[in-house]
């Protein structure tokens, strides 16, 4: 069985808010805000401090175009909850054709 903290699981909480902050080359008061405002929240360690898988990274990646694109914090985060549910959508409905 794989450890819950495999490098090899996406969605182990691995990274701190300074290494994703120099692996995006962002300040790490955005990722803060993108978790105070609930559009990424990471993990936290025992000891309180953020730590984000590779999946959350990705996600930051694309709150970055979209914010590049226009789209407004509040407006990334509605966007990906409604994307959030059509793939809940299309996994029922996946499952009421097998």
């Amino acid at each position: 069985m794989m450890s819950p903290f495999s490098f090899d699981d996406e969605s182990a909480p691995l990274f701190t808010v300074g290494q994703v902050s120099g692996m995006l080359d962002v300040q790490p008061a955005f990722l803060r805000r993108l978790d105070s405002e609930a559009v990424v929240q990471p993990a936290r360690s025992e000891g309180g401090q953020r730590r984000y898988s590779r999946l959350e990274v990705l996600q930051i990646q694309r709150v970055m175009d979209l914010a590049g694109e226009g789209l407004t914090l509040a407006g990334i985060k509605r966007l990906m909850v409604l994307e959030g549910r059509v793939r809940e959508l299309e996994k029922e409905i996946a499952q009421y054709r097998n």
